[in-house]
C-alpha cells in the first residue's frame, strides 16, 4: 500500500468536515472489510483516511425507543446488531439475515453506516430494510438530513450520499403486526455473496418487497407489492413471483445469467412470500 495521512477526529460531524468533496482520495474508515480490500489490491490509493474509532459513543448503541421504533448507531458492528435483544423483540428478520451475511470475522468488524453506504449491490440488509421502512439519518457540515433506505441507492456502488456526508444512524419504525422474511440464494456456500435476496414485508394493504444481487442496485419491487394488496394465498404467492420476473430489470454477474436470475426470482419471491404470511403477527 502507499502511503496515506490519518486524522482521528472525536466526533461524527468533525470527522464530516475533515472529508475533501473535491477529492475523492480522502474517505472516511470505520471497520474498512472493503475498503482495506481495495487498498491492498491497489485499486484504491488514499491521500487521507479520516477514522472513525474515536468519535462519540452514541453512534455505538442500539436503542429500542417506546413506541417500538429501533435507533442503531452507524458504527454498531454488524455482530453486535446479530446478537441484540434489541433488535431479535422488534425485527428478528434483520437477525435471521444477518446470520448468513458474510462470516463472523466479517461482522465483528464491519459496521452498519459501512456496510449500507458501501452500496455493492449484492449486500443483504439493504433489501431487509427498504422492507421494513427504514431510514438513515446523515450528517454532513451544512447539518443532518434524513434519507429511506430506499432512496439512498441511485446505481451501482453509487448513493445519495455526498463526499462529505456520513450515516450517523439507522431507524427501522415500530412494526405493528407486520411479518417479514428474507430468501437469500447463493450459489456456493450459505454466507456466500448472494445470487439473489428478496425480502417481504406483509401487512395487509401495504406490502413492501425488495430484491439485492440481481438488480443494478437494491431496490422494491411495486409491481409485485400491487399483487399482494388484500388476502394472502398460494395464487397470490404465484402471482408475486410472476410479476416480478415479468417487471425486475435483471443483471448479469458471475453468479448467475439473466435467465437464471429471473427463474431465481420467480421461484425466491413466492418463497419468500409464503415464508412471511405462515408467519404469526408480532
Amino acid at each position: 500500500m502507499t502511503p496515506f495521512a490519518l486524522d482521528e477526529p472525536r466526533t461524527l460531524r468533525e470527522a464530516a468536515g475533515l472529508l475533501d468533496p473535491g477529492d475523492a482520495s480522502v474517505r472516511p474508515i470505520a471497520g474498512g472489510t472493503a475498503l482495506m480490500l481495495m487498498m491492498k489490491a491497489g485499486v484504491f490509493r488514499p491521500s487521507r483516511l479520516v477514522s472513525l474509532n474515536r468519535v462519540e459513543d452514541r453512534h455505538r448503541r442500539i436503542e429500542l425507543a417506546p413506541d417500538g421504533a429501533l435507533h442503531i448507531g452507524a458504527l454498531v458492528p454488524l455482530a453486535a446488531l446479530e446478537r441484540s435483544v434489541e433488535v431479535r423483540r422488534a425485527t428478528p428478520v434483520i437477525v435471521e439475515a444477518l446470520r448468513t451475511l458474510s462470516n463472523v470475522r466479517v461482522r465483528n468488524v464491519a459496521t452498519v453506516g459501512g456496510h449500507l453506504a458501501h452500496a455493492d449491490p449484492h449486500m443483504d440488509l439493504p433489501p431487509v430494510l427498504m422492507a421494513l421502512g427504514a431510514r438513515v439519518s446523515v450528517i454532513g457540515p451544512s447539518g443532518e438530513r434524513a434519507i429511506a433506505v430506499e432512496e439512498l441507492y441511485v446505481g451501482y456502488y453509487d448513493t445519495v450520499l455526498a463526499p462529505n456526508e456520513l450515516i450517523a444512524a439507522l431507524i427501522v419504525p415500530p412494526q405493528g403486526t407486520r411479518r417479514a422474511a428474507y430468501l437469500k440464494c447463493t450459489a456456493r456456500s450459505a454466507d456466500d455473496w448472494p445470487a439473489l435476496g428478496v425480502a417481504v414485508s406483509l401487512d395487509g394493504d401495504s406490502p413492501r418487497v425488495a430484491v439485492c444481487a440481481a438488480t443494478e442496485k437494491p431496490m422494491r419491487l411495486p409491481a409485485v407489492e400491487s399483487v399482494l394488496r388484500g388476502v394472502i394465498d398460494d395464487a397470490a404467492s404465484r402471482r408475486a413471483g410472476e410479476a416480478a420476473a415479468e417487471t425486475a430489470e435483471i443483471v448479469a454477474d458471475a453468479r448467475g445469467t439473466v435467465p437464471y436470475k429471473r427463474q431465481l426470482l420467480r421461484v425466491t419471491v413466492e418463497r419468500a412470500v409464503r415464508a412471511a404470511s405462515f408467519r404469526r403477527a408480532r
